[in-house]
């Protein structure tokens, strides 16, 4: 039975249409773009690079779409309906990618010069990475500046192990990229955002900060987002443990229903990955706050946040967690609809659909 639900899911996931970057029509003048600051570490091939390189792309969200939707171009590229290319192009190196972030800053107002770093999950192609981000950007009125790291995932639904040591391979490059930011961002918040295999690539570049004695970085990050993370319990307990003081607030979503995660934790022989916890108590003695998306399951339940509209309503109108958590003077479960509570240090939110 574990075989044959394991190769149902793969070949679902085989058939699913794959994106690629894709120009708009010349001329073409998107009503809606995201610019997507992009730093990558594989080749547009796929290869593993030894170091990260920079790029700036402006994306065009079509008009045409429903919030939660990403659908990838076709080669002949319909901006009404499709996420596609606009604008921009590679960076010479590093220093070119602070500079032109501190312009772009620059140009915002002095309340809106926030960078949210995304860092993509298992079995995604480049371009897949960079269309994801500008969805997210704009369902979630995310504000600031966004940027994307992009590791050098296989991009085959069977290359489970093969990603993993991808996205290990890629800590170096993770953390230079963040480092990168921290230069750049001047007043604005730094917000670390990851879904799932990329939550473990994230885990461990916050962990090398900390055992490389990069606690002057480690304080620099505002915040941190883990979504639906495909990582072990005692893997991240042990990361923690070396983190030492973590990034406030530390934001984990997760939902008990998301299947993606228990064909993970099947393969791994685990009972749970920390993504699919049931509730606050297997992290309880960390000041972390789990946030439940289950009632909003959509597919598979493990992107939540990017594929539900009714969930990113309730985000985008608390992109401040003190809106929610009573004992940090805010108001309540009343703003979401659902429940808050504490459970020792950590904070537990388990959202429901708004009244």
């Amino acid at each position: 039975m574990r075989h044959l639900l394991l190769s149902f899911v793969l070949v679902l996931a085989a058939c699913a249409p794959r994106g690629a970057l894709v120009m708009a029509p010349q001329g073409f003048q998107p009503p809606i773009a995201e610019t997507i600051w992009v730093a990558s570490q594989r080749g547009l091939s796929g290869e593993h690079m030894p170091q990260p390189w920079y790029s700036r792309l402006d994306v065009s969200v079509p008009v045409d779409r429903g919030p939660g939707n990403l659908a990838y171009p076709r080669p002949d590229g319909d901006p009404d309906s499709q996420f596609l290319i606009s604008g921009g192009g590679r960076l010479a190196d590093a220093t070119a990618f602070r500079r032109a972030i501190e312009r772009d800053l620059a140009r915002h107002a002095p309340d809106d010069r926030d960078i949210i770093l995304f860092v993509h999950g298992y079995n995604y192609s480049f371009a897949e990475g960079v269309y994801r981000t500008a969805q997210l950007a704009h369902d979630l009125q995310l504000p600031g500046i966004h940027a994307h790291f992009s590791w050098p995932s296989r991009m085959k639904p069977y290359a489970y192990s093969g990603d993993r040591d991808a996205a290990l391979y890629s800590r170096d490059g993770l953390v230079q990229v963040i480092d990168l930011l921290a230069q750049a961002r001047g007043r604005g918040r730094i917000v670390l955002m990851a879904h799932s295999m990329g939550g473990q690539l994230l885990m461990e570049g916050l962990r090398q900060m900390a055992l490389s004695g990069r606690r002057d970085l480690l304080d620099q990050i505002d915040s941190v987002i883990l979504i639906s993370p495909d990582l072990d319990l005692r893997l991240f307990r042990s990361q923690v443990r070396a983190i030492g003081l973590l990034p406030d607030p530390f934001i984990i979503m997760t939902s008990p229903r998301d299947r993606a995660l228990q064909l993970s934790a099947l393969i791994s022989d685990e009972p749970l990955r920390l993504g699919n916890i049931p509730d606050a108590r297997p992290v309880a003695d960390l000041n972390v706050v789990v946030v439940d998306t289950g009632a909003f399951n959509t597919g598979y339940g493990h992107f939540n946040v990017a594929d539900s509209p009714a969930l990113q309503s309730i985000l985008a109108q608390t992109r401040d967690l003190d809106r929610i958590l009573p004992d940090r003077g805010g108001s309540g479960p009343d703003l979401i609809g659902g429940a808050v509570s504490r459970v020792e240090q950590a904070v537990q939110v388990v959202l429901s659909p708004a009244f």
